[in-house]
């Protein structure tokens, strides 16, 4: 069999495999891992492309090329921050099925104060720059929940990576994701409500924070959100909201990231939502301040 037909037989297999696990999925299927960005796919001739984030049954796809890194810092975003005491946010019940860990809904009156998000785990904290005035509804999101305890003994359950995925970025925020690449269904945990997008624009340099949504969607933000671990993430569409920028703590980001990740075969959407990392982070605690 020549190298070209291999390939082919090899995309044939993997498209075979998706849909087997879509099926499967049925209408519980919803990967809130980024959603939208790069898949990789094997085409006829072999070349890899980068269109949505993937992982799945190839644990170590070639990422096609992309452009130049950004080695400015993140920009302001076309956002125009509403004027104090006028921000109203709304949240809608979450009707997909996903499976929710429900504690309520926020308040629709956003804490334009808050500075700061720290996040507790057992390598230490990671803290947060929040980007408050142009996110506004996000952060309170984040705030509702981290008064009730939501994210408390939660384990972020993605690690992409260059090799798995074309990008760099953890995915926490999943209250019912064990991150021990075996549950079928890490990636797909909810707060039971949802909200829509904010502050987009900014490109997703390294440190930045951002929420994460389903495969091709909008205005479904959740609980789940993900940090930034490279400068390749700037190739993304800027279509999930940025909240914050990492401010201590990026030293324990790359020690995860370089610890290399459990490729996950029962993964049921078959995108790679649930590339767990080979370092377990569980979320001790989160407070906003």
């Amino acid at each position: 069999m020549s190298g070209e037909d291999r390939q082919s037989q090899l995309a044939r297999e993997h498209k075979e495999r998706q849909a087997q696990r879509a099926e499967q999925a049925g209408k519980a299927k919803r990967n809130t891992f980024i959603g939208a960005g790069v898949a990789v796919a094997v085409v006829a001739a072999g070349a890899v492309a980068i269109t949505a984030f993937t992982g799945g049954d190839d644990p170590k796809p070639a990422a096609a090329s992309s452009p130049a890194p950004s080695t400015a810092a993140p920009q302001a975003t076309p956002t125009i921050p509403a004027a104090p005491g006028k921000v109203t946010c709304s949240y809608r019940k979450d009707t997909s099925g996903a499976p929710a860990k429900k504690v309520g809904m926020p308040p629709s009156k956003p804490n334009l104060k808050l500075k700061t998000m720290t996040v507790t785990t057992n390598h230490g904290d990671i803290v947060i720059d929040l980007m408050t005035q142009q996110a506004p509804c996000a952060v309170n999101s984040l705030a509702f929940l981290a008064k009730k305890n939501f994210y408390d003994g939660t384990k972020c359950h993605r690690l992409a990576t260059p090799e798995n995925s074309g990008v760099s970025l953890l995915q926490c925020g999943d209250p019912q994701a064990k991150a021990d690449g075996k549950n079928p269904t890490d990636g797909q945990g909810t707060s039971g409500y949802v909200f829509d997008d904010e502050n987009l624009g900014m490109p997703y340099a390294k440190g930045v924070v951002s929420l994460a949504q389903p495969a091709d969607a909008s205005n479904q933000n959740g609980s789940q959100f993900w940090f930034s671990l490279g400068e390749e993430n700037t190739q993304l569409e800027t279509a999930y909201t940025p909240f914050g920028m990492v401010s201590k703590g990026m030293d324990i980001l790359e020690k995860i990231s370089q610890g290399g990740w459990i490729t996950n075969p029962d993964d049921i959407t078959g995108d790679g939502g649930s590339t767990a990392p080979k370092i377990p982070v569980i979320v001790k605690d989160v407070k906003l301040s």
